[in-house]
């Protein structure tokens, strides 16, 4: 009796290293209307926080039929020491603040162009210093008097209205800090942010 339960024993446990070696990437997503309309993940001191707002800036899951809405990505530095951040590379990636429904990808709010932004080419952007966040913002445009005003402004693809119906916005990234052509320092492994909302 006691060879078979060490027999057991050692299945279950062969099993379990190979059900941890098979695991999946770390995914967080909201439903919509889930009551904190916030993802936020803390990996080694490091603090990712996602979300879609509302005209009024609130953290939300539903929006109303011509409201346009803004996707938000903060990375905060809980760590003692400053840390060295040159990889962008998640901004151009096809998924990155993207809309896609069940059966159609919508696209990004525009066309991410890594000059239009001059504070990505600064010194102080690269380094998120103790305590401090960066934050990257995108809106999607559904008014047509905004969109009209965005036209004249900017030289960018513009994303389509949204109309009725439910959809996601979802991307996956490895974020590393640390210097160019170097081992990182620290890095999140895989994290893939989910965010299931609606437009009313």
């Amino acid at each position: 009796m006691k060879i078979k339960i060490f027999k057991l024993s050692v299945i279950v446990l062969l099993f379990s290293f190979i059900s941890a070696g098979c695991q999946k990437d770390d995914i967080f997503e909201l439903d919509i209307g889930d009551e904190n309309a916030v993802i936020l993940k803390e990996i080694d001191g490091i603090e990712f926080k996602f979300c879609l707002l509302n005209e009024q800036g609130e953290p939300s899951t539903m929006f109303n039929e011509g409201e346009n809405f803004t996707f938000q990505l903060s990375i905060k530095n809980s760590k003692d020491e400053s840390l060295p951040f040159f990889d962008y590379g998640f901004l151009k990636r096809k998924d990155f603040f993207a809309v896609s429904s069940k059966d159609k990808y919508y696209g990004k709010p525009y066309l991410y162009d890594m000059t239009r932004d001059s504070d990505l080419h600064t010194y102080e952007l690269r380094w998120i210093l103790p305590d401090s966040i960066s934050i990257f913002t995108d809106t999607w445009l559904n008014a047509p008097r905004d969109r009209d005003e965005m036209k004249e402004q900017s030289m960018f693809q513009l994303n389509s209205s949204l109309e009725k119906g439910l959809y996601y916005t979802r991307f996956t990234y490895n974020f590393t800090f640390g210097f160019q052509d170097k081992d990182p320092l620290y890095e999140s492994g895989k994290l893939t942010f989910k965010i299931n909302f609606e437009i009313k």
